[in-house]
């Protein structure tokens, strides 16, 4: 028939057919219609994310920048964690002691209604159907005497009674006997002087509520053995639970608010001092050496706020006297200058009219007056020297900006130092000057820059060429001198422009260096907020790079040169064992291979 009835199904005419145009149409607003919901329903997803990963975002930053943050959010979970601990404990304590209590119970009352069963059930010459109804009745009775419904009987034959007929009837009320399961009345029938129970659910109007099932076994004579068992439902203990669980909850909930409150209470105490030390030491850091810590009281804050108060006020006290010593070194520096050009003078200009007579002494007077020329030409220059770097350590520096093409300034110091690059036999190379370099800068200071930086090329360079970089972009200027001789060894491009400092303090100078070229030519990068910077290698030469911006006052992001040469270039170390220089017998093969140094002129 089922495969009769398909075919007659399948023999019918599809009423779609008739209007299929319309189905189309009703289709495709549904697609329509659903393909809104969905497109609003992925905005709201996204939006939903992106509030999560704000939420997220600002919590990590809040855990990392916040201590009061980080110790109320752990006390809020540690106290949460162990209050639901604790009132999952005692829930259960309490949920365990109320069914205990209700079981001992329900045995005593079951034990009861079974011997007043017993008893009334005993052999009085009555037949057995009379004694079947007096059972019935009891348990009627017994029902009757529950009326707040606390418990239920049920009277039925015993599970393994082959005495009485199948169709005896079972006496319950309100309940069926499905709810007795089976393993209960086994063991009844195993056991039928003892009394079995069990907890079953009980079925209500609203669902199920666990009930307490006391089993016990009694005899009808002439029937055999009987099953009755009594059923308890936890009404009362249920809404016992729901009111204690209630109270539970709420009581967590206040108790973790408490405790937040109260870590919060407490950080504050605590964190407030620390923030209030925290900025006195950055005002400190500012140069506001007066800044102190409020002290109150006499507990362990005000201890640490003391201590912090003493160690500002030794700070500042050795702040004055570096200070006081620092003025007074550079007071004694700029008055013995300025004490010493006078005489200077007259020295330089007598020792100038024996070096322009020269040529009338015998050879040993001769060279003697050639000496005292270069050594007072070399007194003077360092004198000067040091009278700009006491203006710079006074303070009392200006910068005189101008816009100048840095091309002018290289060509000038190119030419003003040709007769050395040719004395030296090292050929210097311009790339880079094909368009102007125009910046706002002091041109005498800059000038001096350069020249330093060309005299230590030359000088350092083993005879080999000498190159000079110019480049440019939109913020910044650059200008790097870089030689390929003997290089630096690793570390010293970080003292290069100490005061005074030299590679090698045996090394012979031949242009009357004073010491102090690079430290005044880093002090005037630094008046420009310009770079100077410097690298090297051993047999790979040294470059000088200096970068400076192209507006008064401006700032270098990217300087537009690198500081270090291309890969093709430093990989190819040269042979340093030429010239009369004291570094040839430093750059050997283990120092080429020596890694790089770079450092930037404002590490000292």
């Amino acid at each position: 028939m089922v495969v009769e009835e398909d075919d007659a199904v399948a023999e019918r005419p599809d009423p779609a057919d008739a209007g299929r145009t319309t189905g189309t149409t009703g289709a495709t607003a549904a697609e329509a219609t659903g393909e809104g919901r969905t497109n609003g329903l992925g905005k709201a997803l996204r939006r939903l994310r992106e509030f999560c990963g704000r939420a997220v975002a600002d919590t990590r930053r809040l855990w990392r920048t916040s201590l009061q943050f980080r110790v109320v959010l752990t006390t809020l979970l540690l106290g949460t964690v162990v209050v639901v601990a604790l009132q999952s404990f005692l829930y259960s304590r309490v949920a365990n002691g109320l069914v205990e209590t209700r079981i001992e119970t329900s045995q005593v009352e079951a034990a009861n209604g079974a011997h007043e069963m017993r008893a009334k059930l005993a052999p009085n010459g009555e037949t057995d159907v009379s004694v079947q109804q007096i059972a019935f009745d009891v348990v009627t009775q017994q029902e009757a005497q529950s009326p707040d419904q606390t418990r239920t009987l049920i009277l039925t034959r015993a599970i393994d009674n082959e005495r009485a007929p199948t169709t005896d009837p079972t006496a319950y009320f309100g309940v069926s006997l499905e709810v007795i399961p089976t393993e209960l009345r086994r063991a009844v029938s195993a056991d039928p002087t003892h009394q079995q129970v069990q907890i079953v659910p009980y079925p209500t109007g609203g669902g199920t509520v666990p009930a307490v099932v006391v089993g016990t076994q009694i005899q009808i004579p002439d029937a055999g053995p009987y099953e009755l068992y009594y059923l308890f439902p936890m009404h009362r203990e249920q809404d016992i639970m729901q009111v204690i669980w209630r109270v539970f909850v709420v009581g967590s909930i206040a108790l973790v608010g408490a405790l937040g409150l109260l870590s919060f209470v407490v950080t504050r105490v605590v964190v407030d001092p620390l923030r209030q030390a925290s900025e006195v030491a950055t005002r400190l850091s500012d140069g506001h050496l007066n800044e102190r810590m409020l002290v109150r009281g006499e507990d362990d804050i005000a201890r640490l706020a003391t201590a912090f108060n003493d160690m500002a006020e030794h700070l500042q006290n050795q702040i004055h006297q570096l200070e006081t010593l620092s003025r007074v070194q550079q007071r004694f520096v700029s008055d013995v200058s300025h004490e010493l050009r006078t005489p200077l003078t007259t020295i330089h200009m007598a020792s100038a009219l024996i070096y322009d007579q020269r040529s009338a002494f015998d050879p040993v007077v001769e060279r003697t007056a050639e000496l005292l020329h270069t050594q007072v030409e070399r007194f003077e220059a360092l004198l000067t020297d040091l009278l700009e770097i006491s203006r710079f350590d006074a303070g009392g520096a200006a910068l005189e900006a101008d816009p100048v093409d840095l091309r002018v300034l290289v060509a000038r110091v190119v030419s003003a130092n040709d007769q050395l690059a040719q004395a030296k036999g090292s050929e210097i190379v311009l790339v880079g000057d094909d368009e102007p370099r125009e910046a706002a800068v002091d041109s005498r200071r800059v000038e001096r820059i350069l020249r330093n930086l060309l005299v230590n090329a030359i000088e350092h360079g083993e005879g080999r060429p000498v190159t000079i970089e110019l480049a440019s972009d939109e913020a910044s200027v650059a200008v790097v001198v870089a030689d390929q001789g003997i290089g630096l060894k690793p570390g010293e491009a970080d003292l290069v422009f100490n005061r005074f400092w030299r590679a090698d303090p045996s090394r012979k100078r031949t242009t009357g260096g004073t010491g102090l070229g690079l430290a005044i030519s880093l002090e005037d990068a630094h008046l420009h907020h310009g770079r100077l910077q410097a690298w090297g290698a051993p047999g790979q030469g040294s470059r000088f790079r200096l970068v400076l911006p192209r507006t008064a006052g401006g700032t270098v992001e990217q300087p537009p040169l690198p500081l270090e040469p291309p890969a093709s270039l430093a990989a190819t170390p040269h042979d340093t064992a030429q010239g009369g220089e004291d570094h040839d017998d430093e750059a050997g093969p283990g120092d080429a291979a020596a890694a790089p140094t770079t450092t930037e002129g404002s590490e000292r």
